[in-house]
């Protein structure tokens, strides 16, 4: 094994275009983390396989320290995400795909229209997946990022991944932050939810749509997701009432007395469901009823924004 980290170190010595003692420290760092792995099993080959030729990632970095505070209104946010370009590409997907998620919802009682929702707003519909290299990110993240601790674990994670033979270490790509393959899952989400739904033996979120609709189906079901219930509808509230967020729950019939009606079309759910009125942009703007697989919708993303657009998207893809 010294042998080996010995020969990782030399080939670092690559990582000429950042300064030496920069270099010589991500040097170290890596080795330090393929000494872990090591005592933590995995294969010396996938090891020497998954760092070849990694280097500091400067975009990542650039990346992570551009992140500006989330600033936009619901109503700016929807028009960036759903856009009938992305509604024709999910109809059109969906139509490809109508058996195989027939049988996802089946198995995991998980609407086709959330799984649709979630797979249109994380990859268009598996389009755009990312192409940084996920071990080189992650590393570059852990070594110099704002979270050092949690990169590195999600780096660990992701060479578990790799040991276990899922994807090979070049094919291993995803966003800047190392979130994966069309349903873009963290590493450590990967290793917990992720399905072989074609059963190769492989879980493949990359390339097999049946793993990709499997694995994002999953994570709903184990989120809470309740079979035959709606996520939400969009309502008209009358002048003055206060939209007390998704905490505050009542009975869908008392909202109902209180002259909350459906925007379009009827109700989705019975008169006993519990749901909570939110008004993103405040009064005067769009206003949702949410029902409990709102929250499981959450769990994948914790923005009220994100939530409303995968089911807006789901419901008018599968129309």
């Amino acid at each position: 094994m010294l042998m080996r980290r010995s020969a990782l170190v030399m080939s670092m010595s690559t990582v000429l275009a950042r300064p030496a003692r920069a270099a010589n420290s991500f040097q170290n760092f890596v080795a330090g983390v393929y000494a872990e792995a090591a005592a933590d099993g995995i294969r010396h080959a996938v090891l020497d396989a998954a760092f070849a030729g990694v280097a500091p990632n400067q975009s990542v970095i650039d990346k992570d320290r551009k992140q500006v505070e989330f600033t936009m209104t619901w109503a700016q946010y929807r028009a960036l995400v759903i856009s009938d370009k992305r509604i024709a590409d999910g109809r059109a997907a969906v139509a490809r795909n109508r058996a195989l998620f027939s049988q996802v919802e089946n198995y995991f009682h998980v609407a086709s229209s959330v799984i649709a929702g979630i797979w249109g707003l994380e990859s268009s519909f598996g389009v755009q997946t990312g192409n940084y290299k996920v071990i080189e990110a992650l590393a570059t993240l852990a070594w110099e990022g704002r979270r050092a601790a949690f990169f590195r674990g999600e780096l660990m994670a992701a060479l578990r991944i790799l040991n276990n033979g899922d994807i090979a270490p070049g094919s291993m790509t995803g966003s800047y932050a190392g979130a994966m393959g069309q349903p873009q899952f963290m590493p450590s989400s990967f290793l917990r939810l992720a399905v072989d739904f074609d059963g190769d033996g492989r879980r493949d979120i990359w390339n097999s749509k049946a793993d990709v609709l499997g694995s994002i189906a999953n994570f709903l079901a184990r989120s809470g997701w309740r079979a035959g219930e709606a996520w939400g509808q969009a309502v008209r509230v009358p002048a003055g009432t206060v939209a007390a967020g998704r905490d505050v729950r009542r009975p869908l019939s008392e909202w109902a007395r209180q002259g909350i009606v459906p925007a379009a079309g009827r109700w989705a759910a019975p008169g006993e469901m519990q749901a909570a009125l939110i008004a993103p942009d405040g009064a005067g703007g769009e206003t949702f009823l949410v029902f409990n697989n709102f929250t499981a919708i959450r769990r994948y993303n914790p923005s009220d924004f994100y939530a409303m657009a995968v089911g807006l998207i789901g419901d008018w893809v599968m129309t």
